[in-house]
C-alpha cells in the first residue's frame, strides 16, 4: 500500500479553478488559500476516471446455460 504524504497532496478546489492543498475536518475538506470546499477531483478528470474504469469492468454477467435439444 502506497504511503500518504499530507504535504504533497491535493484536491480540486472548483473557486481557485486548480489542485490545491486542503484541510480535512470530519465531514469535508477545505482549501487552504480560500476556504471554500474541495473535492478530490475536477470535473473533467472525474468524467476521464469513470470512463476508464468502465473500460475495465468485465463485459456482460452471467455465462448462459448451455440448452440441449428438449424431446418431445
Amino acid at each position: 500500500m502506497d504511503q500518504l504524504d499530507f504535504y504533497n497532496d491535493l484536491k480540486f478546489c472548483h473557486h481557485c479553478d486548480q489542485y490545491v492543498r486542503y484541510l480535512m475536518s470530519m465531514e469535508h475538506s477545505y482549501c487552504v488559500a480560500c476556504g471554500q470546499k474541495v473535492r478530490l477531483f475536477s470535473e473533467n478528470d472525474w468524467t476521464a476516471f469513470n470512463e476508464a474504469m468502465a473500460n475495465k469492468r468485465p463485459k456482460g454477467g452471467r455465462p448462459r446455460k448451455k440448452r440441449e435439444a428438449e424431446s418431445a
